[in-house]
């Protein structure tokens, strides 16, 4: 077999993280893919992403080793380190000798070379001004990234970042549209029960919605609820 390019790697790479944007897609398995690649694409010794929920807190998502899985921990619980400064300046962040790093992040240096890495890069999934998260890579030898390695890094960044916002927007859409639909279908329960009680009251439609209004604030009750009992003759008003 003929080794692959590097170019085509990285094709190949891309591909496969938009295969894996379909309908119902994995968002962890997006996540796991993307680690996997790249850790392999750019020789690291391990590759793990951690993600806000939206409330702030930090968690590891993905990660190619426990090794990483616990520097990434680490970096959480103390509240600083590279992976954490990413994600607050929505930058990347370099540390080419983890050994030399200042006492600021003593807990991640302590950390990450009791686990055998010397070095490490961070980038933000970050699109335009919202960032939920970090990709962070680790190796076992000193240097930085080449400035085409750093562009490939966060091109691939990127790409996890809209299928995450992607996948949440899916999701908060669907409850959007959950929402709107059993506003509609409430709706027509209520035009049924006004009519109900426009017929048996012998009142017009409007003084039957202040009835069923009337009824489900006093009783603590939805609208819609107090209609669907009219409606099936199990409350009469």
């Amino acid at each position: 077999m003929v080794p692959q390019s590097r170019e085509g790697q990285l094709l190949e790479t891309f591909v496969t993280l938009a295969d894996t944007l379909v309908a119902d897609y994995d968002v962890v398995d997006l996540l796991c893919t993307l680690v996997d690649k790249c850790a392999a694409l750019l020789e690291a010794a391990a590759a793990g992403i951690i993600l806000s929920a939206g409330d702030g807190e930090l968690e590891v998502v993905a990660s190619t080793s426990e090794r990483s899985r616990l520097v990434e921990i680490l970096q959480l619980r103390a509240g600083s380190g590279p992976c954490v400064e990413s994600f607050l300046t929505g930058k990347a962040v370099a540390v080419p000798d983890i050994d030399a790093v200042d006492e600021k992040w003593s807990r991640f240096r302590a950390g990450a070379l009791e686990q055998g890495f010397a070095s490490m890069h961070a980038v933000p999934l970050r699109l335009r001004a919202t960032t939920i998260g970090s990709l962070n890579l680790f190796w076992e030898r000193t240097g930085g990234l080449s400035q085409a390695d750093i562009k490939t890094v966060q091109a691939l960044a990127d790409v996890a970042t809209i299928g995450i916002l992607q996948e949440r927007a899916i999701r908060e859409s669907d409850v959007v549209r959950r929402q709107l639909q059993h506003a509609l279908n409430s709706r027509v329960l209520i035009e049924q029960a006004k009519g109900v009680l426009a017929y048996t009251h012998e009142i017009h439609m409007g003084e039957a919605f202040d009835l069923i209004r009337e009824y489900a604030r006093k009783h603590g009750m939805a609208l819609s609820d107090v209609a669907e009992q009219i409606v099936g003759r199990q409350l009469v008003l």
